[in-house]
């Protein structure tokens, strides 16, 4: 959603930014001053969180922890909204429902400087549509008069996955009801299609390196490292993760997004190849330290 004209406010190109949704898009991952990742991406993070799987213990953890979820969540917002307030974009969602669906990003270099200076102009609009001049925007008098449109409007994951196949039969099991989750067991194979695997449908808010381990997993299931469960437990262990995105992705339940429990993720993945999914070296780092990419740098299946 691009635009040039001459002189404007002081700036010599001016883009438009045509906005659908509005999203929490921050400027960084550091909110007064304390990095957020010390919030969201350790394991004590985690014991906030009801989990697939989770025992009676651990969903009393959960529970009883619930206040101090919503502490976190508000602690984030009160910082990152105070440009979003300035410009109309604070979205209705709080900011623990995008971290529950991946639906975050981090701004361009100076984007709120730019939209301050008038540089980047939003309009906020459900719709838009083309004429000669450029781009018509629902709600505006004139058109937006565009050298250049740029299109950011994403894709649909499950369209792609069903698209993949010419049976009907296939096409009709592949993704499942538009009211459930895609079925992927370990988000990466379909309990009726065994033969098939997906590999970087289900987000995290780390894709190249959560992409990375699926595909050492799978490669050591392919060579024969471990089996499959029976149908029916695949089955079940997916209904577990559908719960869990359905309790914490209200705004966006399609999407899959095992964002805040990433850790709890990648064990299942170790321990399905035999790996020691404990990261750290001592017992206060495994609670309290953040895990990432480097933390799976020598992973080496048995």
């Amino acid at each position: 959603r691009g635009q040039r004209r001459g002189q404007h406010r002081g700036t010599e190109h001016l883009c438009t930014m045509v906005v659908r949704t509005k999203h929490w898009i921050i400027p960084s991952y550091y909110a007064w001053g304390f990095p957020i990742s010390n919030l969201y991406l350790n394991r004590f993070s985690e014991f906030l969180i009801h989990k697939p799987g989770e025992g009676f213990l651990l969903w009393l953890l959960a529970t009883i922890l619930t206040p101090l979820r919503w502490l976190f969540s508000k602690f984030a917002e009160s910082y990152y909204s105070i440009p979003m307030k300035k410009h109309d974009m604070v979205p209705e969602h709080s900011f623990f429902e995008a971290l529950a669906t991946c639906l975050i990003a981090i701004t361009p270099k100076d984007h709120y400087k730019r939209l301050d200076e008038g540089s980047i102009v939003l309009k906020k609009s459900k719709t838009f549509s083309f004429c000669k001049e450029g781009v018509l925007v629902e709600g505006e008098s004139s058109p937006i008069k565009s050298d250049i449109v740029i299109f950011g409007t994403g894709f649909k994951g499950d369209q792609k996955i069903t698209n993949m196949f010419t049976s009907e039969y296939f096409q009709s099991i592949a993704v499942g009801p538009t009211s459930s989750t895609v079925p992927l067991y370990r988000e990466c194979i379909h309990p009726k299609i065994p033969q098939l695997a997906v590999l970087g449908y289900s987000e995290s808010l780390a894709n190249l390196y959560t992409a990375e381990i699926r595909a050492k997993w799978m490669a050591h299931f392919i060579d024969g490292g471990f089996k499959l469960p029976s149908v029916k437990a695949m089955q079940s262990d997916i209904l577990e993760w559908e719960k869990f995105m359905k309790r914490y992705s209200r705004v966006y339940f399609r999407r899959s997004c095992i964002g805040l429990l990433h850790i709890w993720y990648n064990d299942q993945l170790c321990q399905d190849m035999g790996c020691n999914p404990r990261r750290k070296n001592s017992i206060l780092a495994e609670l309290f330290e953040v895990y990432g990419p480097r933390d799976y740098v020598n992973l080496h299946p048995k």
